[in-house]
């Protein structure tokens, strides 16, 4: 199951090769929430590293993730580990700038109304 959630590119860090056949690189992303603003850490994954290097802090950025969750002992505690596997990110704004969400003009709706006096429609 995936997620997506849109906010500003935080800080990003640098890729970290973790062993021989895994690397991975993390970013924060700053999402408004009312009175609080959240700073939620993601990771990139492999080939997916690369997707950040087009952005840059500030960047408004929209992030499409899968949540995952894996439980582990330490100490014969178990504890559990939650990680947001990033593996889409794109620009927030859309094609004409204006940021996503942003209300869009709206267009004048088609009219099924004549005032045409000698309309033929039976109405």
């Amino acid at each position: 199951m995936s997620f997506d959630i849109q906010g500003k590119l935080y800080e990003s860090f640098e890729e970290q090769q973790v062993s021989d056949k895994f690397r991975k690189r993390e970013f924060v992303l700053e999402i408004p929430d009312g009175s609080y603003t959240q700073y939620v850490k993601f990771q990139l994954t492999q080939d997916k590293c690369s997707l950040l290097d087009q952005y840059k802090a500030g960047d408004e950025v929209k992030v499409t993730f899968n949540l995952t969750g894996k439980p582990f002992v330490k100490n014969g505690t178990t504890m559990y580990f939650t990680n947001l596997q990033a593996w889409r990110i794109e620009s927030a704004s859309n094609q004409f700038g204006a940021p996503a969400g942003a209300p869009a003009q709206a267009e004048a709706a088609p009219s099924f109304y004549s005032s045409d006096a000698d309309n033929d429609l039976p109405f």
